[in-house]
Order: structure tokens, then C-alpha cells, then sequence
């Protein structure tokens, strides 16, 4: 099984809903500190989109119009959702509920999911802005700035949203609300200066994300080249590919001056479920925007308790649509994840 080694500087990280748990004994001898694993696998939260042969999204699509398999394996769907509506649970003769707040027994495995906000409603996406303030954005840090401010706005009213800057530290400018201007407010706050540790930054977000119940997103707003991460860019990839966090990546750097940078953002919002958009222009930036909102409102999202499975590496998710016409669709999904471990 796969082990990531984030260096000293992270410590002990828990990635919550589907990752890899790795705990460290303080004070323990070299050979004591050896980890032990057990395989554990909670609710899989599954966000995709489907589009048409003309790339146009198919909405009004139902439980009963797909099939979920996790390794070949058959998947009951627990919950169902379309765009930024309520998730419904779904009963066992197919029919669909909304789901409430419930209190399971000690031990206890139910069907019934919530996935509240932070104002406790069960309808929305959390989104988390990862704002690029280091000193490769001293051209056009203003014109960001408004992009991202416009972006905020144009949120739906159910969704949450949180903004983080970066250079060579995170900062939590707003964390997760409801209230558009709290997020604008801490946006404005930003200064740009310093080196560029995207990746370390990506992967606090992405814990922080972890820790929220229901559909969530991270949209990183880079210039592209990291000169000061401790990470590994694949294995941040693979921290929310395991969680189920698509990644949007909007990149101010011109995709062929940079291929390597364009390549990582490419694997990393493919791999997720995400896109990556390269957008040198404010116009270009705003419209990239606009292009995530569309399709976080026009996204399907599923949830489920995997079926028995032996398999504790990377389980293959395979989303199908069960009519003819279906498969001519196109999904956009993470293609899997590994089973937590502890």
C-alpha cells in the first residue's frame, strides 16, 4: 500500500473520507514507529458531469439512469443530486427523500447523508479559492483580485465558500460562509511578495476541505511555477483523488511557456474531476470563472458505502449510464481512489 511522505513539516496527516491516515508515535523507538494499516473505507462521495457529443451538459438524469461500479462491483447508491439542489436519499424501492440530520447508534450504518453547510443546510457546494499571492503575481494582482471577487458573487445562494492565499505560506483569509462579503473582504486583504509553495498550500486546503461534510471543490488561481514546496505534486493529486475534491486549476502563465507546470495542472484536474483553464487575460480569467460556476451547477453528485471489496490499492470507479442513448454521453468523474487506511 501506498505510504506518502510529507516531511517534518506536516508531521501527522489525516486525510479525512477516503485517503491514507498515517500516524506517527512521538517518542517511540525506530522500530515501534513502524505504522501499522487496517483498510477502512467510509462514504464515497462521486461528483461528474455528463455532456453530449456537442459538449453541451444533459441535466434531468435520475438515480435510476446510472449504474456505479466500483471495481467491477455494483454500488447501491445512498443519496442523489443534481447541481446546487438538495441531496435525496434514495429508498429502497428507488423512490427519493430528502435527507435530514440523524443520530446513528453506536456503530450503527445508515443510508440516511446528510451534507450540510455551514449554515446547516443540506443543499450546495463548498468551495475553496486558492489565490496565488506570491511574487510571481505582482502583474495583474488587482485584475485577480476582481476576477475571483466577481466569481464569489455569482456563487449560488446555497453554496459556502472559502478564500485561502498562498506564497510561501497558507493563509486562511475567509474560511468557509456564507456571507459574500466576509469572503470578498478577506480576499481584499491580500498583498502579494514571496516565493511560490503551491503545492504545501494546495495540500492544507485540501485537509481543511477533508474535514467538511458533503460536496466541496478547491480552484487554484496560479501564475504556475513552484519554487518552494516540500510536496510532490502527484502525491497532493492523489490526497484529492482519494477524497473526492475535484480541482479546478486557472493558471495566468501562457501553456507553452511553462509545459511543465501546464502538465501537472493538466494531471491534477483530470485525475480529480476537475479542469484547468489558462487564462493570461482578466477577460480570459473572468470567463474561466464562469466556465467552473457553469459547470459546478450542471454537475451530478452521488454518494454510497462500498460493497464488500478486498482490494485496499486503487479501486477503478466506473460511472455508466444504463440507456442506449446514454452511451453516447460523455462523463467527467475521478477515475477511483484508495481505501483509507489507520
Amino acid at each position: 500500500m501506498r505510504v506518502f511522505k510529507f516531511g517534518v513539516l506536516f508531521g501527522c496527516f489525516a486525510a479525512a473520507g477516503g485517503g491514507i491516515w498515517l500516524f506517527a508515535q512521538e517518542g517511540a523507538s525506530s522500530a515501534s514507529r513502524t505504522p501499522v494499516f487496517k483498510s477502512r473505507v467510509d462514504l464515497v462521495v462521486l461528483s461528474f458531469t455528463v455532456t453530449d457529443n456537442k459538449g453541451k451538459y444533459v441535466n434531468g438524469l435520475k438515480p435510476a439512469d446510472f449504474r456505479i461500479m466500483e471495481d467491477g462491483i455494483k454500488e447501491k447508491l445512498a443519496t442523489f443530486s443534481e447541481g446546487n439542489r438538495p441531496a435525496m436519499q434514495i429508498l429502497d424501492d428507488g423512490t427519493l427523500k430528502p435527507s435530514t440530520p440523524f443520530e446513528p447508534a453506536e456503530g450503527e450504518r445508515v443510508a440516511t447523508v446528510p451534507v450540510p453547510g455551514p449554515s446547516g443546510d443540506f443543499t450546495g457546494t463548498n468551495v475553496f479559492v486558492l489565490f496565488d499571492t506570491s511574487n510571481f503575481m505582482y502583474h495583474g494582482f488587482v485584475y485577480a483580485e476582481d476576477a475571483i471577487a466577481d466569481f464569489v458573487r455569482g456563487l449560488d445562494k446555497s453554496d459556502s465558500v472559502a478564500v485561502y492565499t498562498f506564497s510561501r505560506n497558507l493563509s486562511r483569509a475567509a474560511n468557509l460562509t456564507n456571507d459574500r462579503n466576509d469572503a470578498i473582504f478577506g480576499l481584499r486583504k491580500s498583498v502579494a511578495g514571496d516565493d511560490t509553495a503551491l503545492y504545501n498550500g494546495l495540500l492544507l486546503t485540501l485537509r481543511d476541505a477533508a474535514k467538511v461534510p458533503g460536496r466541496k471543490v478547491v480552484i487554484v488561481f496560479s501564475n504556475g511555477p513552484d519554487n518552494a514546496s516540500m510536496v510532490a505534486p502527484d502525491d497532493v493529486r492523489a490526497v484529492a483523488e482519494d477524497e473526492g475534491i475535484p480541482i479546478y486549476v486557472i493558471s495566468t502563465n501562457d501553456v507553452n511557456k511553462d509545459p511543465i507546470s501546464s502538465n501537472v495542472f493538466k494531471r491534477i484536474a483530470t485525475r480529480t474531476g476537475g479542469k484547468a483553464y489558462w487564462a493570461k487575460t482578466w477577460q480570459k480569467q473572468v470567463e474561466a470563472f464562469e466556465a467552473i460556476r457553469e459547470d459546478l451547477g450542471n454537475s451530478y453528485t452521488v454518494t454510497y458505502y462500498p460493497a464488500p471489496n478486498p482490494n485496499e490499492g486503487f479501486r477503478k470507479i466506473d460511472i455508466q449510464i444504463v440507456s442506449d442513448t446514454g452511451k453516447r454521453y460523455r462523463i467527467r468523474s475521478r477515475p477511483g481512489y484508495r481505501p483509507r487506511s489507520f
